[in-house]
């Protein structure tokens, strides 16, 4: 990874990008570096993933809440100020909100499996 210098983020700058779920909609406003993405994500209400995802993740949940619903039948609900971390591989995931939901999601090289 390279080194990212202190760098001061006003995500209000940061243009939103729509990605259809099976049903409603997410927004991502994404900040790209070497091995490292930073993303605020916004899920509709109504938010259903249209995959299944394996990639690794660190997800906090600013406002809302929403389940993440494992493809082995697991799911958990996470509200404003809650966390989840896996690394890639270890999981096949989507995301479900009923409500609505805005999170900090960071993933990278170092949630590879080394």
């Amino acid at each position: 990874m390279t080194p990212i210098p202190f760098l001061h983020i006003d995500w209000t700058t940061i243009p939103k990008e729509e990605h259809p779920g099976t049903t409603g909609a997410s927004f991502w406003q994404t900040l790209q570096f070497d091995g490292l993405r930073v993303r605020i994500v916004e899920y509709s209400a109504n938010y259903l993933a249209d995959h299944w995802c394996q990639k690794g993740h660190i997800v906090h949940c600013l406002e809302g809440s929403f389940i993440s619903e494992e493809e082995s039948g697991g799911r958990i609900e996470l509200s404003a100020g809650m966390s989840y971390i896996v690394s890639d591989d270890l999981s096949s995931h989507r995301s479900i909100s009923v409500t609505g939901a805005k999170l900090l999601i960071i993933d990278g090289e170092f949630l590879k499996d080394k």
